[in-house]
Parts: structure tokens; sequence; C-alpha cells
């Protein structure tokens, strides 16, 4: 069954105008009146619609059913992902997704290549929440991974926080996997570098703010690769259900 993201209160016997975005996108597939699609709006909850009329512009939907449905993971993990170049960004998004990732902190850092002015920044946060809902529709999510603005890397380890800050770095002596064998499923934060990795001085100052420096093994993986492992890594050792 056809899901989309709907940004908008919902709750079983509503009729509603659906977002011109996924109106189209139902154009596009061909459906019909009568025909069944799922929405969630991140409440943690899939609502069961039936399309009630379809318009060149316009699709109307009336809300049968709501189902509760977990499928997240039971600890949160936030991506603290330096700025790659070029699409590699959108893609480490759309598969960090996939995988459960709670959290996608951008981070600008002395080797980013790419550097955005508050105007393109802003208007790639629109872009990768475009992706983000893709990626949930697509994986079963029904809830939204939460978007942080692109910060400064010093300004962001020298924040305050509850998670655990994991840095990824292949001069580390111990490794991921080794480390989540022996520590009971928690939140965390994987720190992963640009090309070319973080500086001594920001792996330093990232240690120095709390992080724990964990290797993701013998062989440096590209900064689009080490993220994703790293989720993966996680969630093998601790497993997905409560």
């Amino acid at each position: 069954m056809p899901r989309f993201h709907c940004p908008q209160p919902l709750a079983i016997g509503d009729i509603l105008t659906l977002p011109d975005k996924v109106a189209h996108h139902i154009q596009v597939i061909r459906m019909q009146a009568g025909d069944t699609i799922t929405l969630f709006n991140g409440d943690g909850d899939d609502y069961t619609a039936s399309l009630t009329l379809l318009e060149k512009k316009r699709v109307t939907v009336e809300v049968k059913a709501c189902t509760s449905r977990s499928v997240e993971l039971p600890y949160a993990i936030t991506l603290a992902q330096a700025l790659p170049e070029a699409a590699k960004m959108d893609w480490i998004i759309e598969k960090a997704v996939e995988l459960g990732v709670a959290g996608i902190q951008p981070l600008a850092a002395q080797r980013c290549v790419v550097r955005l002015s508050a105007e393109r920044a802003e208007k790639r946060q629109l872009h990768w929440h475009g992706i983000i809902v893709s990626a949930s529709e697509q994986s079963g999510r029904n809830r939204l991974a939460q978007l942080a603005p692109l910060t400064d890397f010093k300004s962001w380890v020298a924040q305050q926080d509850l998670h655990r800050r994991i840095l990824l770095t292949p001069r580390a002596t111990q490794s991921l996997a080794d480390w989540a064998r022996h520590q009971p499923a928690q939140a965390v934060a994987l720190l992963i570098g640009p090309e070319g990795g973080l500086t001594d001085e920001e792996e330093k100052l990232a240690v120095q703010h709390g992080a724990i420096a964990l290797s993701m093994g013998p062989r440096v993986l590209r900064t689009e690769t080490a993220g994703l492992a790293a989720l993966a890594t996680l969630t093998a050792a601790w497993g997905e259900l409560p």
C-alpha cells in the first residue's frame, strides 16, 4: 500500500486535502477514487485512508483506520556528519534514515570541501528534509528523523549533551564493535569526519569534551561509508527490539 507523509493532525473520520506533492504523486501513479493509501504524520501511528476525490491539482481522502506500529530503534542514534562533497550527503541521509537513525547533525569541519552560506545552508536544510520524508515513506518509518541546523564543529562539540558521543577515527585502538559488545543499548551520537578526516586538533577537542575514540576496524572507510557501517554495527550488537 502506498505510504505518504502528511504533516497535519490525523484522526479517524477526517476528510482532508492532501499536500500538493502527495497529490501529484498519486496522480502520477494513476490511483483512482476508492483506492487505499497509508498516511503518517510523525506521531508514531499509521492511518489508512481512502481516496474520495481526484482532481487535476487536488486530492482528498477520508481517514478510515489508525494502527499503532513501532518500527523505531529503542535507543536514539544521532549521526553527526561533517559535510562531504557533492551529493554524498543526500545519499548518507537517505540510507541513515533507512537504517533507523533518530537525528542528523550536519557539521562544518576544517577539512570540509563544501562551504555553505547562510542562504545556501537554509536551502540544503529544506532539501535534506525532503530526503528524510521520502526515505521514511519508502522504509516504513512513521516518525521523522530530526534534522538539526548546520553547525560549526567546534561549537557542536562544546555543547553539553546527555548522549554519549563516539568519535570514529582510524587512529583509535578499540573498535566500535568491541565497545558495543560490552555496553548496554543506549543513546549515542556518531561523529564522522569529512573527506580527509578530522584534523588532530578537532579530534583532541572532541575527546576533551567527552567523546570516546573508536575505530571501524583495520580498514579506512570513506566518509559516506563510515557512519552507515557504524549504524549497522550498533544495531547488530544491540538489536532492534526493546
